[in-house]
Order: C-alpha cells, then sequence, then structure tokens
C-alpha cells in the first residue's frame, strides 16, 4: 500500500527529508541513565527549535496539526533516515501524557505541561503496571487516600520506563475506598521530586536500565492534579491508551520495514546463507505490517481494538525480524552490538502495552464476536 501524493504532500516529503539528512545526530545514542536523557532531550529541543515537534498535537497547543496522511510521510522520511528511535524518554509525554492532558486535562494543566513536553523540558513515565496488575489494570492496589486539598499515594508501580529520570508521572490509583475493579479510579500527574517516592530501575537481559520500579511512602500530591475527574480514572486511562495502541508507535511499526530491507542487504552479504523466502515472508509481512498502520491512521472513525490488530502484529513480527538477523549473522551476532541489543529487546514487545495473549482477547471478543473467556 504506497500514499497518493499530492503536489503539497511531495514538497513536504522532500522537506521533511532535508532536514533530516543535516540534522539528525552522528553518534550512537546512550542506552539509558542520564546521558540518554541529554541525548533525547537535545535532538527533541532541535526538532522543535525547527518546528518538528509534536507533529500530531493540535496547533492550539504547539503542536503542528498535521493532517494524517503528512504524519505517515513524516514518520516514513523519519525511519528512512533512521533519525534516533522515538522510544526514549520523551516518548511517553509527547506520545500520553501530552495527548492525554490536551484530551482530558483543565487549562491550567494544558498551560504548564504542554510546552515543557513539546520543547523536551519535562520528561515523564507512566505508573500504571503493578506487581499483580499488569495485564489486568484494573486490580490495581496502590491507593490514594484524600485528605483536604491533597491526595496521600501509598503503593508500588513497575515496569515504569525512564522512571529514574523523569521529572513527571501518569499514575493510575485508587482513590475510592472500598471500590473495586474500574471504579474508583483516578489519574493524576504525579511530580517525581516529591518526598516519599523511590526509584529503582530495573537492568533488562539488554543490559539497559531503562526500566524502573516505584515506590510510593504518603507521597502528597496536589488533588488538581486529577486529570478527568477524580475517581474517574478509567476513562482518562482509556484516553491513554487509545493513543498508546494507535498513533503512538506510528515510527516503531514503519521502522520494520527499513529493518526488513537492512537484513536482505545483510544476508546478501554473508556467503551461504539461503533465507529468501524468510525474507521474502518478512518483507511482505512488513508490507502488510504497513497497510495496517495506514488504514489505522487514514481512517476517520476508529477503536481501540483496531490498535489491538496493530499492536499484537507489529510485536510478533519485530520478534521475527530480530531472530532472522541472529540467524543471518551466526556467531557474529554476539559481537554485533545494535542487532543483538535489539533482539533481546524485541522479547518484550509482546508484554508491553497489552500482552500478545490479552491483545488476542481483545480482538476475539470485540471485533470478532466471540464469546468472552471464562473468568476466574
Amino acid at each position: 500500500m504506497q500514499l497518493d501524493l499530492d503536489t503539497g504532500a511531495q514538497a513536504f516529503r522532500q522537506q521533511a527529508r532535508s532536514w533530516l539528512t543535516d540534522n539528525i545526530p552522528q553518534a550512537q545514542p546512550p542506552r539509558d541513565g542520564a546521558a540518554a536523557r541529554d541525548h533525547a532531550t537535545a535532538w527533541l529541543a532541535r526538532c522543535h527549535a525547527a518546528g518538528w515537534s509534536g507533529m500530531a498535537w493540535p496547533e492550539a497547543y504547539g503542536g503542528q496539526g498535521l493532517a494524517p496522511d503528512r504524519l505517515l510521510i513524516w514518520y516514513e522520511e523519519y525511519t528512512r533516515a533512521r533519525a534516533p528511535s522515538t522510544l526514549d524518554c520523551t516518548f511517553v509525554g509527547l506520545n500520553h501524557a501530552g495527548p492525554t492532558l490536551i484530551a482530558c486535562g483543565t487549562d491550567a494543566q494544558k498551560a504548564f505541561h504542554l510546552p515543557r513536553i513539546l520543547k523536551g523540558e519535562s520528561i515523564w513515565c507512566q505508573g500504571f503496571s503493578e506487581p499483580g496488575a499488569g495485564s489486568d489494570l484494573a486490580s490495581l492496589r496502590t491507593t490514594g487516600r484524600v485528605e483536604g486539598d491533597e491526595i496521600v499515594v501509598n503503593g508500588q508501580k513497575i515496569w515504569s520506563s525512564y522512571a529514574d529520570v523523569a521529572d513527571h508521572q501518569e499514575l493510575l490509583i485508587r482513590t475510592e475506598p472500598g471500590s473495586k475493579r474500574h471504579k474508583g479510579l483516578s489519574w493524576v500527574i504525579c511530580d517525581m521530586t516529591l518526598p516519599g517516592i523511590t526509584v529503582r530501575p530495573i537492568r533488562n537481559m539488554a543490559g539497559a536500565s531503562h526500566f524502573a520500579e516505584v515506590f510510593y511512602d504518603e507521597v502528597r500530591i496536589p488533588l488538581s492534579n486529577a486529570v478527568g475527574g477524580l475517581h474517574d480514572g478509567w476513562t482518562t486511562a482509556m484516553t491513554t491508551l487509545g493513543f498508546e495502541r494507535k498513533t503512538a508507535a506510528l515510527a516503531l511499526q514503519l521502522e520494520l520495514s527499513v529493518k526488513v530491507e537492512e537484513l536482505i542487504a545483510l544476508a546478501a552479504a554473508a556467503p551461504g546463507t539461503a533465507m529468501a523466502e524468510r525474507l521474502a515472508d518478512l518483507r511482505a509481512e512488513a508490507a502488510a505490517l504497513r497497510a495496517m498502520t495506514y488504514r489505522a491512521v487514514l481512517r476517520s472513525t476508529g477503536t481501540l481494538f483496531d490498535g489491538s490488530l496493530v499492536r499484537l502484529t507489529f510485536a510478533e513480527l519485530s520478534q521475527r525480524i530480530h531472530a532472522t538477523a541472529m540467524d543471518i549473522l551466526g556467531p557474529e551476532a554476539l559481537l554485533d552490538g545494535p542487532w543483538a541489543h535489539d533482539y533481546l529487546e524485541a522479547y518484550s514487545e509482546t508484554i508491553a502495552g497489552g500482552t500478545a495473549e490479552v491483545q488476542r482477547n481483545i480482538i476475539g471478543e470485540r471485533i470478532l464476536g466471540l464469546p468472552r473467556e471464562p473468568r476466574p
């Protein structure tokens, strides 16, 4: 599937391609920690200064307000140029928190946070998952006790990416005593410098420590930091997940087509490899994913469930592509930093953002109309 471009779109593509060619950093970005934050925020600041920040955000809030076809063109060119990964410490602010504040936040929340996110001056992390509430998010147990004009938070979150370098967190907690499941939750803005917060980075098998667990001990958050209304956090959280599963990962989805072409070149340069059929399948699957991505973005109406189709396809295809890279490289894979790192990181794709099993349940029950899975 290809975009049918008019003259204006073609000119936009050339403009984006030229700017990226002239400006993408040449140095390999650090994996984690303060150095990774500095690299990511410097790149975002450069993009913002040139008018390439917040591509999907409305112009009223400082973004570019791009039409869907222009947004796809930007990310096509972004991945073609091999610009820095969008899955860095700026990801949550730009693709989760910012859009959620635009949709559900107060005027004061928008005025304070949105400009800082766009300029790379404020890094966000997500505080949704817990040790006993990952895929089943509604079973979360972190509490927020309302005392006057404050919410006093106690509990624990886990898999909070970039929490060790974040300024703020989108935090989902239970604020209504005695409530169960989706009821009585609140989505609040948590200042990560508040007393009572402890962040412990988690090193993954790829050697990076961009995950973290976060502990809250009588952390006092202003009541005015609730987004979308007190005790109605599930609605706000579904808004956040809608962005996460539809437009947030555009660059990552389109990047897989680029990686397949790199694999084909890699295989051609590796004597004795016989993977033509496998690579052809991967190229076709990447093209199918790209078509699904176009459909999800260009449709005038869409649902969270459409995002589950794309998310599941992306996660499993990413793992197959990186496994193929390991087979092509053979023992040399141990010496190839980028491919080996990405291969190990890809194992998390069928867990992050909702497990593959959860995505299949959503697709089966809410798209195909199959009977609900028996609940315990």
